[in-house]
């Protein structure tokens, strides 16, 4: 599957409300089945009357809710974006059925042109009307294995809460087992809505790290994405930035380490993957009190360009780019031009962005904001990365005219975008086979916050 960096830049998407209620418990088990095989049927037919472009057929089936919370122009434009991001639907994969909420929930996992596999999560309400539909990085993660280097006895886990109503995030705390006072990492997500593992497919990134540095003496905290956790109140907000996406719950999150026991609360350190890495910098420039950063395969470039290199360079892996995929980057370039010219509409979004967004990011450099940095910084990428590249990013951040005795770079001939092993040509597959982040990674990372 291909989920990383801005593969899925801006998919919230699109709506949730008002879960409450369940399904009478004094059915028996053959109606139970009868009824989840029913919503299963019902959850394929959405998604393939949205492949159909039957935005229509859609519509009708959202309950009231739904409807007032968003038009039928946003719902074609939110699957004609997805479908920019992720290329031609292909089919099906599978489906699962989970009770979330009170609600009965379908995930429909779909399989995309360019970029892999993807989640189309629908909510049902008490009378089977769809309440909800996401696109979300699929979370099916059977064949998860915890990496060799986790050490349980070493470490506890607690669940946490960062930030204060309405935008409350559940988490997890991962603390090493002793007196204390620890050095603390707060992981923040790349793009997408990701979970506090960042979950992908069968792997989970952020777990392993959180695993591997607590049983280095390190605590780690993360936390559901705001994106993630209220995506109806997500798409409600129309002049929505990164600012509210990323920075503001990473800064709650140093709100609640400041007042949490056995934290060394002048060793707080942010590691930002992807995203998360790119505005990492804005982060500390913003909060005082974080000590230094960790930027995993953090992008120099404007996220549009990234967008446009991915696909150039994924349709080119087979020598070739056909007619179809000629179509579809003009049509992407199209879109990248509205972005560069910031010539978009109110209530138009581009690549599932408002304006607001994209003129946030169009002033910000994350190299000349951590050149005005005086913390220390690592730099960490991976040389197999196709999304985030050694040649276009790694090389400017090893240009960048920063005081070098606070800065240490470094990169992994094998690894990818995910800093998983891997060998050969890379491409999105590999993101669907099993792994853990590479233990080096690990280990490079506890030793160099244990120097400070």
């Amino acid at each position: 599957m291909k989920k990383c960096l801005i593969s899925t830049i801006f998919i919230i998407l699109i709506i949730g409300v008002g879960f409450s209620g369940c399904i009478d418990e004094e059915e028996n088990d053959l109606e139970k089945e009868e009824e989840e095989l029913n919503l299963e049927f019902e959850a394929i037919g959405i998604v393939e009357n949205l492949s159909q472009n039957n935005y229509q057929d859609v519509y009708q089936k959202f309950n009231d809710e739904m409807k007032n919370a968003l038009s039928l122009q946003y719902l074609q434009t939110a699957w004609e974006g997805l479908i920019y991001q992720y290329g031609d639907y292909k089919e099906i994969n599978s489906t699962r059925k989970t009770e979330e909420y009170g609600y009965q929930t379908v995930y429909v996992t779909c399989d995309f042109a360019t970029f892999g596999y993807l989640d189309i999560k629908i909510v049902f309400d008490e009378n089977d009307m769809v309440a909800g539909l996401q696109f979300v990085p699929t979370q099916h993660s059977d064949g998860y294995e915890p990496p060799e280097y986790a050490n349980y006895s070493m470490f506890t886990e607690t669940n946490v809460t960062i930030g204060e109503q309405p935008w409350e995030l559940p988490g997890t705390l991962t603390i090493p087992k002793g007196e204390g006072d620890f050095p603390t990492v707060i992981l923040v997500h790349g793009s997408g809505p990701n979970d506090r593992d960042e979950t992908i497919g069968p792997n989970k990134p952020f777990k392993d790290i959180a695993l591997g540095l607590a049983s280095q003496g390190v605590a780690v905290l993360r936390y559901e994405k705001r994106t993630k956790e209220y995506p109806q109140e997500i798409a409600k907000i129309e002049n929505l930035t990164i600012q509210e996406e990323v920075i503001d719950d990473a800064i709650a999150a140093v709100d609640l380490l400041m007042n949490t026991s056995k934290i060394d609360t002048d060793r707080i350190y942010i590691i930002g993957h992807s995203l998360g890495g790119m505005m990492a910098p804005e982060i500390a420039n913003q909060d005082k009190r974080i000590a230094g950063i960790i930027l995993l395969a953090a992008p120099t470039r404007h996220l549009e360009d990234l967008i446009l290199d991915q696909y150039n360079y994924l349709f080119g892996l087979d020598g070739e780019i056909n007619e179809n995929e000629a179509e579809q980057i003009t049509a992407l370039e199209e879109q990248i031009e509205k972005i560069k010219t910031l010539n978009i509409s109110e209530g138009e979004l581009i690549l599932n962005a408002p304006l607001a967004y994209w003129e946030y990011l169009a002033d910000y450099d994350p190299v000349s904001t951590a050149e005005n940095l005086t913390i220390s910084m690592l730099i960490l990428q991976g040389e197999r990365d196709y999304q985030v590249t050694m040649e276009s990013d790694f090389v400017k951040w090893e240009n960048a005219s920063y005081n070098s005795e606070n800065v240490t770079l470094k990169s992994y001939e094998s690894l990818n975008h995910l800093f998983i092993s891997g060998s050969g040509q890379p491409t999105n597959t590999e993101y669907n086979n099993p792994g853990n982040v590479a233990e080096q990674v690990i280990n490079d990372i506890a030793t160099w916050i244990k120097n400070l």
